[in-house]
């Protein structure tokens, strides 16, 4: 742009080109900043809004009860037994309480004390962007014998506050449906809104959660009641419903300091993997935070001290790690503060730094009196973490064997790895794939210049059941962390990765699928960063190759199979079909053109929706418990669609 342009750009931009939004708009212009996105993530952020203001009523005391309901034409429908938002006009907005909670950004009963001790709400936002984000709501009061009602559309009141009629119960029923203007998916789920139920249920000691889904009609109607009087203790035990404690029951620890209060539950199970979970207010805190800092420290602390006074960790002088006292943990942390400090609306971390060292000080004493009263159970769980700080021992050693063979490689691995000539990893892929004769296809198929093959021998290694130390033994998983490069253990690094795409291929059968299950295992134990970032993903090579003259059709399943052969027949032409049981059994070129081409491939993309619930899963699969696993096979057995006997 010249300097002339410049100038006349500058005098043609004046005050009208400012654009001043108004109530919602700003909202419904950038839904992404208030609730994440616009996709499910953000869809099922609209129900966690209004759940955290029924919750907040309860962890006040003034709520017990709280439905959430499903209802046809995607309408939601969440109502409390709590005091009700109040509906007398406002002195700043000259409207009603409730109209000003509903439409006006960060207004509400959450900022002067008065309201609220604690509560989840914080930023005031929650329910005015439902608001702005449905295109409409309905707000039911019960409050002072009497029933209030007001609709909405987009952020708007199409209504003024009526009174409706009396009633003897007092709360908030908010029913509301997403706008299709701003939600391409608007069908909500119902595994991801009882999960949340649940969690809330656990959180909120003594409060009665009802979930149902009415969607489909009275017929099909589905009901669930969560109530947990041993509350986050029970929560606990939910976790390790599938692995042996040996802490039972858990170690629970519950201390006010001021207006806060700390309250934690711990055990420990006979598995290496952590499993603690942060909350706030009962809102989780998934990226830990000021909170999680100081339970670590504190654990660390504890365990160390109870472990040199009483000499039970003889022959490990440096002490004993957080890595250590963690491996085997299930733990939940829960607060209440009246000023969460979080990061962003969606609440994923809290940084109140005062809050570090008052969990620091509440669990360090607690544990410690826990210890003294109860010295069984201490040197059995002293002896766990020892166990696991001898095994980290020997895992360095063999760590370090691993990184030091790959740096003198070059990290490469001759004869495994068929390494892409690019170097940029954003535009790298690595193919895991299954045996030689696959890896002997795939290599001749692919893109040399982006796509880098890594054949596996037989089955790797069940890491659910092995610790690290057992685990850089075997050399198909040291041939997998060298090629991914990242590292592994105290020293993983996932912005080392060498792939930003790396792909599991496997045969579409049994074996395929258990091979499958061992990587997926392999990498959320040991690589779930890399899983988060949304590297890993899943080929879906054909299942048939249905040829018609010189016509050749590919089917990814057996309903797509029937569906060609049903076309064909209707032409009268002549046909075969090819079973593929093995990627082996593709020449490179259909291996290209069906599983390994960015152009007509289609792939899975690997995510971690339910942190909670995939930690469940793998360890019911692959966990040492075999009645878990049978509960698990037996209810999952009718939906699988292709098995291979």
């Amino acid at each position: 742009m010249t300097d002339e342009e410049k100038k006349e750009q500058t005098k043609s931009y004046t005050a009208k080109d400012i654009s001043v939004l108004e109530g919602l708009e700003p909202v419904r212009r950038r839904p992404g900043m208030y609730i994440g996105g616009t996709g499910l993530d953000g869809l099922h952020h609209l129900v966690w809004e209004v759940l955290d203001n029924a919750i907040d009523e309860a962890m006040a005391g003034f709520a017990n009860k709280i439905t959430v309901e499903l209802l046809p034409q995607y309408k939601v429908k969440i109502s409390d037994n709590g005091r009700g938002i109040p509906v007398d006009i406002h002195e700043q907005t000259k409207t009603s309480a409730l109209e000003t909670v509903l439409t006006k950004l960060h207004a509400g009963g959450k900022f002067g004390g008065r309201g609220y001790k604690v509560s989840g709400g914080l930023h005031g936002v929650g329910v005015s962007v439902v608001n702005a984000l449905s295109n409409k709501l309905v707000a039911e009061i019960h409050r002072n014998g009497k029933v209030y009602k007001q609709e909405y559309s987009r952020g708007e009141p199409t209504s003024k506050v009526e009174q409706t009629g009396p009633t003897q119960d007092s709360g908030t029923i908010i029913t509301f449906s997403p706008d299709p203007e701003i939600f391409e998916e608007r069908e909500f789920s119902w595994k991801l809104v009882s999960d949340r139920a649940r969690q809330q249920a656990y959180l909120t000691r003594a409060t009665k959660i009802t979930l149902i889904d009415n969607r489909r009609g009275e017929e099909k109607l589905n009901k669930l009641t969560f109530y947990f009087e041993g509350g986050i203790s029970a929560f606990v035990k939910h976790i390790n419903q599938n692995k042996i404690a040996l802490v039972d029951p858990p170690i629970y620890i519950l201390k006010e300091n001021g207006t806060n209060s700390v309250e934690v539950s711990l055990t420990y199970t006979n598995d290496f993997n952590e499993h603690t979970y942060t909350f706030a207010n009962n809102i989780a805190t998934i990226e830990g935070g000021t909170h999680l800092t100081g339970f670590k420290t504190a654990l660390t602390r504890a365990i160390n001290d109870y472990a040199k006074k009483n000499d039970l960790v003889k022959g490990l002088e440096s002490g004993l790690t957080g890595d250590d006292v963690r491996e085997g943990l299930i733990a939940i942390v829960s607060i209440k503060l009246t000023q969460p400090q979080f990061e962003g609306q969606t609440k994923a971390k809290l940084g109140n730094p005062e809050i570090k060292g008052i969990v620091e000080s509440i669990v360090t004493q607690g544990l410690s009196q826990y210890f003294e009263e109860h010295p069984t159970d201490a040197r059995r769980l002293i002896e766990k973490v020892a166990l696991s700080a001898r095994a980290r021992l020997a895992a360095r050693a063999a760590r370090e064997t691993v990184i030091r063979r790959g740096a003198l490689e070059g990290m490469t691995l001759p004869g495994k790895l068929a390494d892409c000539s690019e170097r940029d990893p954003s535009k790298s892929e690595l193919f895991i794939v299954e045996g030689d004769s696959a890896g002997g296809s795939s290599k001749q198929g692919r893109d040399r210049r982006f796509q880098a093959i890594l054949p596996l021998k037989g089955k790797i290694l069940n890491v659910e059941r092995s610790r690290l130390d057992r685990m850089l033994s075997s050399d198909e998983i040291k041939a997998l962390i060298v090629a991914i490069g990242a590292g592994i253990g105290e020293e993983c690094d996932v912005s080392k990765t060498r792939y930003h795409r790396i792909i599991i291929m496997t045969d579409a059968d049994v074996d395929g699928s258990h091979i499958r299950t061992l990587l997926l295992t392999f990498f959320f134990r040991h690589f779930k960063e890399i899983i988060e970032k949304g590297y890993i993903y899943i080929a879906q090579p054909p299942l048939y190759l249905i040829q018609s003259g010189k016509d050749k059709r590919y089917a990814y399943s057996d309903e797509q199979k029937d569906a060609i052969v049903h076309s064909i027949e209707e032409q009268k032409s002549k046909y075969t079909i090819q079973r593929y049981k093995g990627l082996g059994e593709m020449n490179p070129n259909q291996l290209w053109e069906t599983t390994m081409d960015p152009e007509s491939r289609t792939l899975l993309h690997v995510k971690i929706e339910n942190a909670e619930l995939a930690d469940e899963t793998f360890s019911t699969l692959m966990g040492d418990e075999v009645p878990p696993r049978k509960r698990f096979i037996q209810t999952k057995a009718k939906s699988v669609v292709n098995l291979d006997v």
